[in-house]
């Protein structure tokens, strides 16, 4: 890639906006049915002994 500054800025606001998107990602809540799946899981493991 060549190093221009539009090049770079191009860069830091892909990269900016990446962030954004992925953040945004990890704060939104867990719709029902996954939270429901991962209990499950939770409880497999606990009547397994393999609870972490």
């Amino acid at each position: 890639m060549s190093n221009d500054p539009s090049s770079e800025k191009a860069r830091q606001q892909i990269d900016e906006n990446l962030k954004r998107v992925f953040q945004a990602q990890e704060e939104a809540e867990l719709p029902d049915r996954f939270k429901q799946l991962l209990e499950q899981l939770k409880a497999q493991d606990s009547q397994t002994g393999d609870a972490s």
